[in-house]
């Protein structure tokens, strides 16, 4: 295990950098302020003046993980190009789902972490940027203005999709799915937002996922 270096005055930043990897290597639990002053290369009570305790510590590396979760699913968002308003509005809810799924799969850790250190559930009132819930929400209304999700059916859509990806991520993150190929999981994946397309749509052929 290799120390962290920092430049002097900016040790917070060394210790959620150094923070960051550690949940990456070995989970949310080992995340303790007295290794990651161990790893920088300080005192034990230097990392104190930054970080009252883990609690606070664990909140920015929470803050660094949902902002690398709103990267991957604009990163698939840019992917959409369709003119069709309908097939266009049906593949930004896919590939949100998408971005999820490879968030939680290639940031195992952080992925852990970010949904023990936020309890409350969050609002959806960003749409954008800072919270991909927001995100979903945006996405569930522009299905509504294209005509495809009824107005009435949009009331907890939302949930239903955000349980319905999320679960699927656990159980392939630390679940029975977790040793389940790329190719079978791709699968999959396609045949959960399928089901969600097919279960939110008024009509239309389902578009192909792709990656």
């Amino acid at each position: 295990m290799t120390t962290t270096p920092y430049h002097h005055g900016n040790l917070r930043e060394a210790l959620v950098e150094a923070a960051v990897e550690v949940v990456r290597e070995g989970g949310p639990e080992a995340l303790s302020l007295r290794e990651l002053a161990r790893r920088v290369g300080v005192s034990h009570a230097a990392a104190y003046r930054h970080f009252a305790d883990r609690e606070a510590l664990v909140d920015a590396v929470a803050e660094r993980a949902m902002e690398a979760l709103v990267a991957c699913v604009r990163e698939r968002l840019a992917t959409v190009d369709e003119q069709d308003p309908v097939t266009r509005a049906r593949r930004r809810l896919q590939q949100i789902g998408v971005g999820y799924v490879d968030f939680a799969l290639a940031e195992a850790g952080l992925f852990r972490l970010l949904f023990t250190a936020y309890p409350e559930p969050p609002d959806g009132t960003d749409p954008d940027g800072e919270d991909p819930y927001g995100l979903l929400n945006a996405a569930l209304d522009e299905l509504v203005a294209v005509g495809y999700l009824d107005a009435g059916d949009r009331v907890g859509a939302d949930v239903t999709c955000w349980a319905a990806v999320h679960g699927f991520s656990v159980l392939n993150v630390e679940g029975p799915l977790r040793g389940m190929g790329a190719a079978n999981r791709d699968a999959a994946l396609t045949g959960l937002l399928l089901g969600i397309d097919r279960g939110l749509g008024r009509r239309g052929e389902w578009p192909e996922l792709t990656r």
